[in-house]
Parts: structure tokens; C-alpha cells; sequence
């Protein structure tokens, strides 16, 4: 017998409207968050906690500027070098410029399987301009909270 993961009614409502989501196709935290009458950082919290991925996309939710944003409680991309060293404009962007290198690993599963699905990012770690209106999807049903 397997046993049922604990889900809040919150986290099933942010699952729902994950999973309607279409391959090849993202959703912003706050598109999520407007169609549930919440929050971006709510639903952030939902979906690292999501108990059903892959079958429940969370991969596919971005940030509201198209920045990769997170995977499994990572959130990003890493710099390069530690936090702490003091960084030039151009050596902060060049460590902004390697995300094979610097990004976490968690991170680096959502661009790969974001990848795999056509949607690519930029060395920063945002969703390619031509893709931004194109792939983007808010067309949301959401149930009553009462069902």
C-alpha cells in the first residue's frame, strides 16, 4: 500500500491549475496566484513542496519576468563565485553568463526538462523573447474551493 502524500486544499488548487498547463507552454507564479485570489510567493511555497512532479508540471511556472525562477526549493541561478567576493559590473555579468556552470542542480533539471519541451533561455536565465508571448499560458479554470 503506498501511502498518500499531505496536501493542503491550497497545494491541491495550485496543482489543479499546474496541471492544465501544455507542454511546451509556462505560466507565471502570478498568473497562478491571480487565478486563486493569492499569492505569487503562496504558490511558490506549494510548488516546491510538490509531491506529484513530474506528473504535476511545476517545472512550467516561470517568474512574472521570465526569469527561470525555481525547482524543488532552489530558486535560480547560482554566481559562480561566492556571494561574498566582490564583483566588477563585467565579472558579475560573466558570472551571470554561465548558467551550465553556476546554476544548481535542481535549476539545471527545470532547464533541461524545459528544454526538452522547446522552451529555451538566455545565459541569464530567462525565457527567449521570441517565446515569451508565444508559449505563455493563463487560460485557467479553476474550481470552486467548495468541490
Amino acid at each position: 500500500m503506498t501511502a498518500q502524500p499531505n496536501v493542503t486544499a491550497f497545494q491541491t488548487r495550485v496543482y489543479a491549475l499546474c496541471s492544465q498547463i501544455p507542454e511546451g507552454h509556462f505560466a507565471t507564479y502570478k498568473d497562478i496566484s491571480d487565478a486563486l485570489q493569492s499569492s505569487p510567493r503562496a504558490v511558490g511555497q506549494a510548488l516546491k513542496r510538490n509531491p506529484f512532479a513530474p506528473v504535476v508540471p511545476c517545472h512550467r511556472v516561470l517568474a512574472s519576468d521570465y526569469y527561470i525562477g525555481g525547482f524543488f526549493g532552489s530558486w535560480g541561478l547560482a554566481p559562480s563565485e561566492p556571494a561574498s567576493a566582490p564583483k566588477s559590473g563585467s565579472a558579475r555579468k560573466s558570472a551571470q553568463a554561465e548558467p551550465a556552470q553556476a546554476a544548481d542542480g535542481n535549476v539545471h533539471r527545470k532547464l533541461a526538462l524545459l528544454a526538452g519541451e522547446g522552451l529555451l533561455f538566455d545565459a541569464t536565465g530567462h525565457l527567449l523573447k521570441d517565446q515569451q508571448s508565444s508559449r505563455h499560458f493563463a487560460q485557467f479554470t479553476v474550481q470552486s474551493s467548495e468541490s
